[in-house]
This record gives structure tokens, C-alpha cells and sequence, in this order.
């Protein structure tokens, strides 16, 4: 008895063997067809090949496509478990021709590998046609198939079409005949929905094009576009006549009864079952990209893990069940599918993280749905507003709560739960307007609130297409915009990513599928809406984008490669600072752009050369350690508890992504094996040595306390490095030096140098209280109060305090103004003795002064502040205003 792995590989061998073209599954994620939440046929990958918009080097192809039917259209979710053929996640074996083969040569191919390839007795199928497909009808007469096994069929069932118009045309569909033991009767019969004939391969013949007048014509280049279920012609092969009792499905469901300690053929059967299925659907999703969410494939990808959950739970697991079944599953699966292997860990995270939470939300749920119905007359609805409540506040879905009252024969006001959730966008909303963001904010939030967020595809591909929700133009919403000009584009799913965590947005082109001399020029990608939306700014030349258009998107390849490696490095040199610094070190700012990266971390004084060189050769150590980068899903809580570091400015949700790079050498590393683990959504390289080589050009101050670094990756590291080889040989020349005695040689300049300026320093602050000794600028008394004024020249607005405080010490009691002129423009700085704050205040005297001087504000704290202006000419009535101002308040 063949396995599906065998029935798959003899398959595809099969059709490689015919000249075909062996292509790998596509991701579940679809990359050409923004009108899809999921893969859900063979043909999706091949869409823009049958209309001609894409070509390749090969005309026919064959796949094991991976498929997902849990959302849109193509539902199943809500049968599986309780059919023989219903699954959320199926294979469908397929072969394809792009203007090579037609009907003469694909019913035979078919008709031949079911016949011999798989041995099936022809005298049990039968086949249908389109009727008036009279040229399949004689194909199959000569193939052997006898004309009344030959059912004509004049509806939609056999007529195939890509959308309203487009692409068409017949199909043909093979049945098998399970047996007369079976209820049910052939395709095209009043009994045709039983289970006694059932369709194992449908094939396409593409060869019309239909226009929106009802009209149609013959496609230039008509094609061929096969599929048929693993899991039923498995079934067939394996003498079952239920799916779920194939020998893959088989295996995950003893699986799942052996971790639940039941019996897998018992009362609770339906359990395993979708246990079984659900575990393939949400495995393939997380391995694709795809997380649990509340919004979009997110959303359908957590319904789907929740109701398998619950079936544990109905089993009596006490513990989470279905991240202990992914091994199993990647043991069934995962040669034909290295992409399970390659995610096993984070399939298995992300399954155990959401049962742990889902588990509590179920348990608390139904706890506070027993209380709200016990006050309800017998049988009456929960009202919607509850039913909110159980989902607002305490996070119970509303599919659950009605999934609990089904069981209890009562229902859920759902017009009254759909009233709660608008009054409450509408408490959002007004939030939001309150908030002080910009006075734009507000469509962001209906756009938002209309089209839902946007998808990100960026994690794995740099190439797809999107659908156009929504136009920004002017600072207004518009249906169209036309070149030449610019607007923000919405779209329903994007590969660019939005500006955010110190990642600079992502550039590249867009093309609109209608009318392909229309590209726009993506200039930047932001996130708006509280970073649900993606808006592309996008530069038309000429021609038009609309809602509701399609558009083929395209990142800057080389650009993202260059930002992805900035901000890896980043990654390693905030650990190298921690190492070389301390653990003090924390990141208070970044900047990942594709030239170059910035880094504030806090420190409060300036990294000597040895230790810059230090942090230097250890990020470098381990971009050559060419290690994996890893990520994972995770809580906050749980990935602090690991030692992930959190990056400044960054909201985190309910989970986060955790990026984990290096393997750690002894007494390295924030958990004893990893070099770095940090939070973080942004994009990264595969591994450390994509990164080339990083070079830091210096070390500044940012702020007070906060130190940053620049620096640079790959090419422009390179170069820089070149380049300094250069500027090193010319100095060693200025020198009269070797070139390996230049670094020496000018550190002692630059340490002369630093000595000769504190020096400077010194006279300037000596000048400023006096010429030294205990001179100084005398203090006259004002309103009883001593005071000194003094207008300074040569001195940095950054010296002032110290000079202040000098003044003070001297004084013992009184108030100090300084304005240091430099350039026509004064930096001014105030100081009033500790006795005197409660009554005069050193930020009142330097706003006076500030104003007089022509200029706004100041500020700091009671007993010294500081301020500017442009104009220092001014610097006697300044001094006045501060007298003035003195002899007031005292």
C-alpha cells in the first residue's frame, strides 16, 4: 500500500519524467494574487504565466502544492472534523502547460498515470466534459474511456473561470466509483452530492478570454491547468474511503491520542481529527510567515489554533497539547517540506505561547459567561453588550462565546455586539483626535478602520502583489491619482517595510497590473494608524493608480540588503558595547539606513580608542562566527526573562519577535549560549557573515549621558577601510614616520592636543571670575540682594555653569547672570544661591534675560537655568530686565 509521501513522489516523478518542469510548493502566503488570503490551488504561483504578464524558462511545470482553505470565499474550517473530505489544509498534485500542450495531450498523461502509474481500474471512473466540449469527448473515446462512461455537464461545475473576465474555459473532471454499496449517483444526477463518486482530478483547458460585454475569444496561447487532492486519490490508493484515514492523517491523530491518553477510534474521534488537520494548517502558516493576530491571516491563523485547542481541551488535556505534536508532524512531512524542519522551534513556540494564553482566556470566559447568563430568564440571548465585554475586556472571541451558548441552546445578540464595538471605534477615534498627533491623523484612522491593517510580507520575500485600499494625495483621500505627481498608496498586503524601530522605510517600484507601462517609483514606506497602515509615497511620471487596482510591488533589493545588514550589526554592537562597557549599557536611539548605522547608548563619558577598537573586533569576531540568525514569537515577560534587550522607542504587544544572533563564547552572551537577543520587528540578514565587516568611524556625544556611535557595513566598510589605508600612508609621510608608527604618533597629537585645550579652558575660566585668585566681577546689591552680571566673550555656552557656580561659592549668597557672546549670538546662564530659591528663581531670571536678548523660553531648575539667543548686542538690557526682575521678587 503506497504512502502519500510514495503517491506524491510517483507523481511528481511522473511528470518530470514527461519533460515537466519540477517546481517547489509557494508559501501559503500568496505573493502574486492580493485578492487571496491563502493559497488555495496549484495554479496560484503560476497566475501571471497563463496571462502572460510573467514568463520562464520552462512551458509545462508540475507541483505538490501546499493549500489553505480557512478564510474568504474557500471556507472549510467549519466542517472539518465531521466530513471525510473537509480539511483547512490540503496537497494538490498538479501539471501545467503555459502554451506548450493542450487537451490532446493532457487527458492521456492523466488517463495514463491513474491507469498504469497508480493501477487503478479504469471500469471504476468515469469522467464529465463541459457539453459542448465535443473535442474532449473524442480525446477520451480514444483514450479507451467508453462513451457512456462520458457525462456531459452544462454548468458551472464544468466550466472554469479566473474572474469575471480573464482567462477561461471547459474542464474536464475524472470520478471514482466507490461501489453501489455507497448512497449516492453519478456527477449530473439528482443523487450526485453522495458519497459513492467522488472527483479525484479536475483539468483545465484555458483557452478563452472573456470580456465584461459577455463576450469571449480564443486565447493566443491556451494552457493547461491540473489538480487533484493527495489526500483523496491517497484515500482511493490506500482502500479508504475517508481522508483522515490515510496514513499521514493516521499518524497524527494516534499522535494526538497518545499525548491526550485516549483512545484515537473512540467517542472522541472528532477531536483527533481536527486536532490532526488544524496542526498541519497552523504548522504550514507559522513556517510561512504568517503569526497569530487580530487582524487578517493573523486573526484566521488563531481561530484555527484556538479551535483545535479547545478540541484538546474537550479531550482533557490539562496541559498544552499541540506543540507536542509538531515533531510528528515534521516526521511525516518535513522531507518533502524542509521548510517544517527549518521553523520547527518557532512552530512549536508560537503553538505553546498562544495555548498558554488561550487556555487562561478559556478558563476565565467561560467563568464570566456562566455568571452573565445566571441572571437571564431561561433561553434569553446574551445581550451584545456583555458579550463585548467578555472580548473587550477579558479577550474572549466572540465565535467562542456563541461556540459555549451552542451548547447551552441559546445564541448571542450579535447586531447588539456589532453596536458595543462601533461605540467603542468611536471612542477610539476621539481619543486619537485628542492626542495631538497631526491634523491629518484622521483619515489614517478611517482608512485604518475601513480596510483593516496592513499585511507585511517582508520577512521572507521582497516581491508580490497588493491590492489598492486607499490614496493620500495632498493631505486628503482621492479615488485615482494620475502622473505627474505623487500620493500615499494603501495596499491590502506589502513586501516594504514601514518605517519604524530606527529602520529607515523600505524604496523600490510599483507597477499596475492593468496597464504595465504604468510604474510608479516608490520613494518611502511609513506606518500611520498607530502603525496598522503602510503608506507607499509613491512618484508617478505619467498614467494613473486607483482604488481597487492591482499592483505588482518590488523592493530595492540592494537597498534592503544594505539596511538589513546595518541593522543586524546593530544587534551585535550593542552587545559588544555591554560586554567592553558594562551592563549599564542600554540602547536610547538607532538608525538603520542603507549607508550607514547610528547608535546612542547610555554611558557618560567617551570611549577611549582601546576600547572602541575592542567593541570593533568583537562584532566583528562575530560576523565571521557566520552564524544563523533565529527568530522567535514570544511575550515580553518571557523574552526579558531570557535577557532580550528591548529597543528604546518601540511598542510591544501581546508578543513579540525575538531576534537571536552569535553563538556566545565563555562569559559572553545574555543566557550562556547566544550572543545577542533582542526585541525587535525589523528585517535582519540569514547570518552574521552576510553582514561583511563593520568599522566604526567615532564615538560622540548625543546628549547628556548618552553616547553614540557610527558605522559602517559590507561595501561601505570596505571602501571606507581602503580609503583610510590611503589617508594613513599620506600621514605617515607628513610625519616622517613609518606607517605602523602613524596610530601612535597621532595619539600623542591628539593627547597634546586635549592637554592644550583644557589648558585654554582653564585661562578662559580664569579671565571670566577675574584673572584668578579671589577676584572677580563685583557684586553690587539689588533689592537687598547681591548680584553679579557679566558679559563674556570667549567662553562656551557649555562653560557657564561651572563659572556660575564659582561665582556662587564665592558669593556665599546671591543671584549670578552670565551672557557668553560668540559670533553675535549669546548663550545666557542664571544661578541664585541655595537660601534664596524660595523666593527668586533662576529660571525667572534667565527667561527675562532670554527675552530681552531677543529671543524665547529657557528654563532648568530653581538655583541654575540656562537659555540662548541670536542677538548679543543686547546684553546691557538684558542685564537691566534682570535687575528689574530682582529688585521685584526680593
Amino acid at each position: 500500500m503506497p504512502s502519500l509521501n510514495d503517491i506524491r513522489s510517483t507523481f511528481l516523478d511522473y511528470f518530470a519524467k514527461n519533460d515537466h518542469e519540477v517546481v517547489a510548493s509557494s508559501p501559503l502566503v500568496p505573493r502574486n494574487d492580493p485578492t487571496l488570503m491563502f493559497v488555495n490551488s496549484g495554479m496560484v504561483q503560476f497566475k501571471n504565466l497563463f496571462t502572460g504578464l510573467e514568463h520562464r524558462d520552462y512551458t509545462r511545470a508540475t507541483t505538490s502544492q501546499k493549500c489553505v482553505r480557512a478564510g474568504g470565499k474557500h471556507n472549510d474550517l467549519d466542517n472539518v472534523g465531521y466530513t471525510a473530505r473537509h480539511h483547512t489544509f490540503f496537497e494538490m498534485l498538479g501539471n501545467f502547460s503555459f502554451g506548450d500542450y493542450f487537451k490532446e495531450d493532457a487527458i492521456p498523461y492523466a488517463w495514463e498515470l491513474l491507469t498504469k502509474g497508480f493501477d487503478i481500474d479504469p471500469k471504476r471512473m468515469l469522467v464529465t466534459i463541459y457539453h459542448t466540449d465535443d473535442e474532449a469527448a473524442e480525446i477520451w473515446k480514444k483514450t479507451g474511456v467508453p462513451e457512456d462512461r462520458i457525462i456531459r455537464i452544462a454548468t458551472s461545475d464544468n466550466f472554469w473561470q479566473m474572474g469575471p473576465t480573464g482567462p477561461c474555459g471547459p474542464c474536464t473532471e475524472i470520478f471514482y466509483d466507490h461501489g453501489e454499496h455507497i448512497p449516492g449517483g453519478p456527477p449530473g444526477s439528482p443523487d450526485e452530492d453522495g458519497d459513492r463518486f467522488i472527483e479525484i482530478w479536475n483539468i483545465v483547458f484555458m483557452q478563452n478570454e472573456q470580456f465584461e460585454d459577455g463576450s469571449m475569444k480564443a486565447l493566443d496561447m491556451q494552457s493547461i491547468d491540473t489538480g487533484m487532492g493527495l489526500e483523496r486519490i491517497g484515500a482511493l490508493l490506500q482502500g479508504k474511503h475517508d481522508n483522515y484515514d490515510t496514513d499521514l492523517m493516521r499518524a497524527l491523530i494516534e499522535a494526538s491520542a497518545h499525548a491526550t491518553s485516549s483512545d484515537p477510534d473512540g467517542p472522541g474521534n472528532v477531536h483527533h481529527r481536527v486536532i490532526a488537520d488544524h496542526l498541519r494548517s497552523t504548522s504550514f502558516l507559522i513556517a510561512d510567515g504568517v503569526m497569530p493576530s487580530n487582524e487578517g491571516r493573523g486573526y484566521v491563523l488563531r481561530r484555527i489554533m484556538r479551535r483545535a485547542m479547545r478540541h484538546g481541551a474537550l479531550l482533557g488535556a490539562q496541559d498544552p497539547l499541540m506543540h507536542r505534536l509538531v515533531p510528528a508532524l515534521v516526521g511525516q512531512m518535513g522531507q518533502a517540506y524542509p521548510e517544517l524542519g527549518r521553523a520547527q522551534a518557532l512552530i512549536e513556540e508560537t503553538l505553546r505561547l498562544e495555548e498558554t494564553r488561550f487556555r487562561q482566556t478559556l478558563d476565565r470566559g467561560l467563568t464570566l459567561l456562566d455568571e452573565a447568563l445566571a441572571g437571564l430568564p431561561d433561553g434569553a440571548e446574551l445581550p451584545g453588550e456583555e458579550a463585548f465585554k467578555l472580548y473587550d475586556t477579558y479577550g474572549f472571541p466572540l465565535d467562542l462565546t456563541q461556540d459555549a451558548l451552542r451548547e447551552k441552546g441559546r445564541s448571542v445578540d450579535v447586531a447588539g455586539f456589532d453596536a458595543a464595538m462601533e461605540a467603542q471605534k468611536a471612542k477610539a477615534r476621539a481619543a486619537w483626535a485628542g492626542s495631538g498627533e497631526a491634523a491629518d491623523a484622521g483619515h489614517w484612522f478611517d482608512i485604518a478602520e475601513r480596510t483593516g491593517a496592513t499585511e507585511f510580507l517582508g520577512y521572507d520575500t521582497e516581491v508580490a502583489e497588493g491590492q489598492i485600499v486607499a490614496i493620500v494625495q495632498d493631505g486628503a483621500p482621492v479615488e485615482r491619482f494620475e502622473g505627474p505627481g505623487e500620493a500615499w498608496i494603501v495596499l491590502n498586503q506589502t513586501p516594504f517595510y514601514g518605517e519604524a524601530g530606527g529602520q529607515v522605510g523600505d524604496t523600490g517600484h510599483m507597477t499596475n497590473l492593468e496597464n504595465r507601462d504604468v510604474v510608479g517609483a516608490v520613494a518611502d514606506t511609513k506606518r500611520f494608524a498607530g502603525g496598522a497602515v503602510f503608506g507607499h509615497l509613491t512618484r508617478l511620471e505619467s498614467g494613473a493608480l486607483a482604488v481597487g487596482g492591482s499592483v505588482h510591488l518590488t523592493v530595492d533589493h540592494a537597498r534592503r540588503g544594505q539596511i538589513r545588514a546595518n541593522h543586524s550589526a546593530t544587534h551585535l554592537l550593542h552587545e559588544a558595547l555591554r560586554q567592553a562597557l558594562g551592563s549599564h549599557v542600554a540602547q536610547r536611539g538607532s538608525l538603520n539606513a542603507p549607508d550607514r548605522l547610528r547608535f546612542d547608548f547610555s554611558h557618560s563619558k567617551a570611549l577611549s580608542l582601546e576600547e572602541l577598537a575592542r567593541v570593533e573586533a568583537e562584532v566583528n569576531a562575530y560576523i565571521r562566527q557566520n552564524a544563523p540568525v533565529e527568530t522567535r514569537i514570544m511575550t515580553p515577560d518571557e523574552a526579558r526573562g531570557i535577557g532580550a534587550q528591548a529597543l528604546f522607542g518601540e511598542k510591544y504587544g501581546d508578543e513579540v519577535r525575538v531576534v537571536s544572533m552569535g553563538r556566545a563564547e565563555t562569559g559572553k552572551g545574555v543566557d550562556g549560549a547566544t550572543y545577542s537577543i533582542e526585541l525587535c520587528g525589523g528585517t535582519h540578514v540569514t547570518r552574521t557573515g552576510d553582514i561583511g565587516t563593520f568599522v566604526t568611524l567615532g564615538d560622540s556625544a548625543s546628549s547628556a549621558g548618552v553616547r553614540r556611535i557610527e558605522a559602517l557595513t559590507g561595501d561601505a566598510a570596505f571602501q571606507y577601510l581602503a580609503g583610510q589605508d590611503h589617508r594613513l600612508a599620506e600621514a605617515a609621510l607628513t610625519l616622517k614616520a613609518q606607517p605602523q608608527e602613524v596610530p601612535e604618533r597621532i595619539r600623542a597629537l591628539l593627547d597634546e592636543r586635549k592637554a592644550l585645550m583644557a589648558e585654554v579652558a582653564e585661562l578662559r575660566r580664569k579671565v571670566a571670575m577675574g584673572g584668578g585668585g579671589d577676584g572677580g566681577a563685583e557684586a553690587r546689591d539689588v533689592g537687598g540682594v547681591a548680584f553679579v552680571a557679566q558679559t563674556l566673550s570667549g567662553v562656551s555656552g557649555r562653560d557657564l555653569p561651572s563659572l556660575i557656580d564659582a561665582h556662587k561659592a564665592r558669593l556665599g549668597t546671591g543671584a549670578v547672570l552670565l551672557i557668553a557672546e560668540a559670533d553675535g549670538k549669546a548663550a545666557v546662564a542664571a544661578g541664585v544661591t541655595d537660601d534664596l530659591t524660595g523666593t527668586v528663581s533662576a529660571v525667572d531670571l534667565v527667561r527675562a534675560a532670554v527675552e530681552a536678548l531677543g529671543g524665547k523660553g529657557g528654563g532648568g531648575r530653581p538655583d541654575l537655568a540656562q537659555g540662548g539667543a541670536k542677538d548679543a548686542e543686547k546684553a546691557d538690557a538684558a542685564i537691566a530686565a534682570v535687575e528689574t526682575l530682582l529688585g521685584e521678587l526680593s
